[in-house]
């Protein structure tokens, strides 16, 4: 890997593959890496032909969380008349979270050693976590004076508010079966090749979905509960019809037909490990 680059974007059977590459700061969340992480958002979402996106740490480290060392730096910068400059900063990584979570194709995180504050809110905007069972997870920035404020709205999305209460404002460190019941992992594995395994299961399961299917569906899902019902199911019936005249057709052909369709892809761990190396 590339010790000079934050961040490593790889594609393989079209799924990205990003890694965040800073192993020294334990893969902090520096204006670096959170700049090159957007842009491999907005890779994701101008190609139609990308299906997912995994993400992972180097090293065997998910990501540590906000880099302290730029903390000072976020204290003396400047900001337009009247506004805050600390407030202002934080105030732009909630928008790189918007757009991790809104992102339409399906988001699996892969995590190992750790996954701490806001590594742990990029975890929860993700679709699907996986993680090996020693992995940490914590909302860690209450025992340095802050708070997880940007990443809140998603840790509760995904854990609810009982159970980021209390991780919350505790600190408490979890892992294994704890974080699988509670929610925050979606399976566990025995150890880091053991997670190249599983993360190439789930992007099997994908890939047997239909790429544009998914592209329509995760954005109908993050609509529930927010609009109109009449409304948001008058248009996905036109969205139902659209699938059913673009990827529908090759579906249910393949269905009747006791074959694969021609979207599906398999993924083994040499694939994984491939993409992750290259």
């Amino acid at each position: 890997m590339n010790a000079s680059q934050p961040l490593l974007v790889h594609r393989r059977h079209d799924v990205l593959f990003v890694t965040l590459n800073q192993p020294a700061t334990r893969n902090a969340l520096g204006p670096d890496m959170v700049a090159e992480l957007d842009r491999a958002l907005a890779l994701a979402e101008s190609d139609a032909s990308v299906r997912a996106l995994a993400l992972r740490g180097a090293g065997g480290f998910f990501c540590a969380g906000g880099n302290v060392g730029s903390f000072k730096s976020r204290l003396d910068a400047d900001a337009a008349p009247g506004d805050d400059p600390v407030a202002a900063r934080n105030r732009e990584f909630g928008h790189f979270m918007r757009r991790l979570a809104a992102l339409p194709v399906p988001v699996i995180a892969a995590v190992e050693g750790a996954a701490m504050g806001g590594g742990m809110g990029l975890a929860c905007a993700a679709d699907i976590v996986l993680a090996v069972s020693d992995a940490k997870f914590a909302l860690s920035e209450t025992s340095l004076g802050i708070i997880p404020a940007q990443i809140a709205p998603f840790v509760v999305a995904r854990l609810g508010q009982r159970v980021t209460r209390r991780l919350g404002l505790s600190g408490e460190r979890i892992q294994g079966e704890t974080a699988l019941r509670l929610g925050m992992a979606d399976e566990l594995a025995a150890d880091s090749r053991a997670l190249d395994e599983l993360l190439a299961r789930w992007l099997t399961r994908i890939s047997a979905c239909a790429p544009h299917a998914n592209r329509a569906l995760k954005p109908l899902l993050q609509r529930c509960g927010h609009e109109d019902e009449g409304a948001l199911l008058d248009d996905a019936a036109r969205q139902f019809a659209a699938c059913m005249r673009d990827e529908g057709a090759e579906g249910i052909a393949a269905f009747r037909e006791k074959r694969a369709a021609a979207w599906r892809r398999e993924f083994s761990a040499d694939d994984v490990r491939q993409a992750q190396a290259a």
